[in-house]
């Protein structure tokens, strides 16, 4: 019902009245809003202009950090880089070294096995020799001791009493020579 009202004091034929009160009023509002603004400038623009400077220089300094800590992990990512190439080098060479060592380990074992199969070879080659010797000197022993037993059989058979006295007696001079001359 106010709207009513107030479109009644409204003069005939128009909606928004312009007269001298509603220029005052309109007049004073723009005065106000302007002394609210500067009272608002002046004790929140310096304020809220540092806060943004600090806020600004707080993202600048933490994207300044995070390029710093970029630069760093760039560094260290490139170092370990470095670092796992040496490692692959070192073990690179390790491995290679290994190698070497085995094949010479190798190379001197089989050598060393060459050798003690030609001593061992040797050894029995000698021991074959001093058992053909041996065996040899045992088969001539036997063979004298048979040659004997034959001659001894065959000379008893042969021999009477007076052939063997004398050839005994002819034996016993011989050594009786052989004692005094020696």
């Amino acid at each position: 019902m106010d709207f009513i009202l107030f479109l009644a004091e409204v003069p005939p034929g128009r909606i928004f009245g312009m007269d001298e009160q509603t220029f005052v009023a309109i007049l004073a509002n723009l005065i106000n809003f302007c002394i609210l603004a500067a009272v608002m400038a002046f004790l929140l623009y310096r304020p809220v202009r540092n806060i943004l400077r600090k806020r600004t220089e707080r993202i600048q300094g933490q994207l300044s950090q995070a390029e710093d800590e970029m630069v760093k992990a760039a560094e260290l990512k490139a170092q370990y880089d470095q670092k796992m190439a040496e490692i692959a080098r070192e073990r690179d060479d390790i491995l290679s070294e290994a190698r070497k060592l085995a094949a010479e380990t190798s190379q001197r074992l089989v050598n060393e096995a060459k050798k003690e199969a030609d001593a061992v070879k040797a050894r029995a080659t000698a021991n074959v020799e001093v058992e053909w010797e041996r065996a040899e000197s045992e088969m001539r022993t036997a063979i004298i001791e048979v040659s004997a037993q034959m001659a001894e059989k065959f000379v008893t058979l042969a021999i009477n009493k007076e052939t063997h006295d004398r050839l005994f007696t002819e034996a016993m001079a011989g050594l009786e020579e052989m004692k005094w001359r020696g």
